[in-house]
């Protein structure tokens, strides 16, 4: 016991941490991956085909089509795409805590609100055509076939903001009271 003491006190004095919490690189690869995991879920599985054919419309507001079908403009299709992408986030990193992985609340807001907005941003195109213009890759913007150049460099830049999002998020947890070995 006089050990496991021991080896308590010595961790926390070089690593401000205690024996048994998680490395904050585990914790930071943990909620990486859950982040992708959720990413690809709440982008490709939980966004509806209406809301991937109209967040980037340029009519903010309802309107009927060429058809007399009634669409919902890009405010209204991004909310719900953005709403349903942030609602498996949060959903995943809940489940974090099953592993022992507890992000503050501060941490978690920030986090997930980053994502959220930089999400919608991204998710206009626009602004990812800028991005690939300006780096000189006016062409790969364009490329559709046989590979679609904006929807790869819309993931990649997904990819960033969400590893931005892990590490405020492995930053700001804790271990969960039942992990880790806590002796006081």
């Amino acid at each position: 016991m006089t050990a496991t003491i021991l080896a308590s006190n010595n961790a926390s004095r070089y690593t401000g941490r205690n024996a048994g919490d998680p490395h904050p690189a585990a914790v930071f690869g943990a909620v990486l991956a859950m982040l992708w995991a959720t990413h690809n879920s709440g982008d490709h599985v939980v966004q509806t085909d209406v809301q991937a054919a109209n967040k980037a419309d340029t009519r903010p507001g309802p309107y009927v089509d060429e058809d007399g079908a009634r669409r919902p403009g890009w405010i209204q299709a991004m909310a719900g795409h953005v709403g349903g992408y942030t609602a498996v986030q949060v959903a995943g990193l809940v489940a974090l805590r099953a592993v022992g992985i507890r992000p503050t609340l501060g941490s978690t807001v920030a986090a997930v609100t980053w994502s959220a907005a930089t999400h919608a941003i991204l998710d206009r195109r626009t602004p990812v055509t800028a991005v690939l213009r300006r780096v000189g890759a006016p062409r790969f913007a364009a490329l559709t076939s046989p590979i679609c150049g904006g929807y790869l460099a819309d993931q990649a830049l997904h990819h960033a903001a969400l590893t931005i999002s892990a590490l405020l998020l492995a930053r700001g947890s804790r271990p969960t009271p039942t992990g880790g070995s806590h002796q006081r």
